[in-house]
């Protein structure tokens, strides 16, 4: 008898929300063919077979979460196996290589009850599918609205409402020719509608809680002259205006090396507190997490390594990394090892927030919308590209004075970008 388990597929990642099984007890299926869907709060895989047989018992239910070490199913192994395998012994199923097939698989097979047929993939999240399936939505038949055609919750809460299932509109009751006499309109209650509070949506409030409860958190906040740092962004982009070298580099990459050097010299908020042993760790790499918005909440891709890198690779990988973050792509390991994370909100057009710390990091920094403002440069008034900052911190790791400190070495290197020419390995 084969066991398949939920295994530990990353940092912090103890649990995973099964959203849907392709197989049923009783089935016959092969090596690697799809078993079961499985989502954490960082990556959602399928799970494959890890041996040919017959599904003998399914152990949990969709919508069920599962601990890392759960047996999800059994198989009962064909006996044409390989005479040298252990039967007994439980198969280790790993999420990680799955999520790699997953990616490298032709886009247009979908799995349908174990059987890959040959149809147009939709592109939905898990989560999306599933509320399509609840409500007997064909998410075939709904034309997704976000980037690349994506089907969206939105998308198929529209459809319930206006497209097959919606609901029936009453006639009008007959009138007579009197018009003296005027009637009250009246309303039909909407009631109320629920979104289920799970999955990825559950792990992040229950990391923001974690992080709000146990870091006191302090903000700070900051007005940055971004002029310079846009002007040299046009100018690379001028000097090769085909592009062949990859010159068109985006100003968060700036940001991105400006904290990194400001970090060398403040290497506090390059840390994490660890309270049972009672030390401070200062981390030697510096790896940035890019706090990124997608259809499943918010996740984390990690810039690694920042301190070795150019400002025109961290634009490359940053890009790559937000990509795959909003197509569900992204590997366990593109997600961990964070060291200090921003927030890049000002394309949203946020002007100020006071941002939740990536436990157990020790400080975030979120960068807002930049607008051109009258200043005073000199004695004479003239118009630049402002932008406001906060930072939060926690305050029993550092204090404000040094947050202060830290974040106008940020503004210096932002405001005057060619100054981190000077600080290239």
């Amino acid at each position: 008898m084969v066991e398949v388990k939920l295994h530990d597929i990353g940092e912090g990642m103890h649990e995973g929300e099964v959203i849907q099984f392709f197989v049923k007890a009783g089935d016959t299926v092969k090596i690697d063919q799809p078993l079961v869907e499985v989502q954490t709060d960082k990556v959602t895989a399928e799970l494959p077979s890890p041996a040919a047989g017959t599904i003998k018992d399914i152990k949990v239910k969709e919508g069920d979460v599962v601990t890392v070490g759960s047996v999800i199913l059994t198989i009962e192994a064909s006996s044409s196996e390989p005479s040298d395998k252990k039967a007994e012994e439980p198969a280790n199923v790993q999420v990680q290589p799955v999520v790699d097939k997953i990616v490298a698989a032709p886009k247009n097979t979908v799995f349908a009850g174990g059987i890959a047929t040959l149809n147009k993939r939709v592109l939905a999240a898990p989560f999306t599918r599933k509320i399509a399936r609840e409500n007997g939505v064909d998410i075939e038949q709904i034309l997704g609205t976000g980037p690349g055609g994506r089907v969206t919750d939105q998308d198929v809460y529209n459809f319930i409402e206006n497209g097959s299932a919606s609901p029936v509109k009453e006639k009008a009751a007959d009138h007579t020719a009197d018009d003296s006499k005027t009637e009250a309109p009246s309303y039909t209650s909407k009631g109320s509608e629920e979104i289920p509070f799970k999955g990825r949506r559950k792990q992040i409030a229950k990391k923001m809680v974690q992080s709000l409860a146990t870091i006191p958190h302090v903000t700070h906040f900051e007005e940055i002259d971004v002029t310079a740092v846009m002007d040299l962004k046009k100018q690379l982009k001028t000097m090769d205006p085909e592009n062949k070298r990859g010159m068109n580099v985006s100003v968060a990459a700036f940001f991105v090396k400006a904290i990194q050097i400001a970090l060398k010299d403040f290497p506090i908020f390059n840390a994490k507190l660890d309270e049972e042993k009672e030390v401070i760790r200062l981390e030697k790499n510096v790896n940035i997490g890019i706090a990124t918005d997608s259809d499943e909440g918010l996740i984390v891709p990690v810039i690694s390594h920042v301190e070795q890198r150019n400002v025109r690779d961290i634009a490359v990988d940053m890009k790559d990394k937000i990509t795959r973050a909003k197509t569900n792509k992204l590997k366990g390991s593109d997600m961990t090892g964070g060291t200090f994370t921003i927030s890049n909100v000002g394309p949203l057009g946020s002007i100020a927030a006071t941002p939740i710390i990536n436990h157990p990091e020790v400080a975030l920094m979120a960068f807002h919308k930049t607008k051109k403002t009258p200043v005073v440069v000199g004695n004479e008034i003239v118009i630049r590209s402002m932008m406001n900052v906060s930072m939060s911190f926690d305050h029993r790791v550092a204090d404000g004075a040094t947050a202060v400190m830290f974040t106008n070495r940020v503004k210096e290197l932002i405001e005057n970008p060619y100054f981190m020419t000077l600080e290239l390995i």
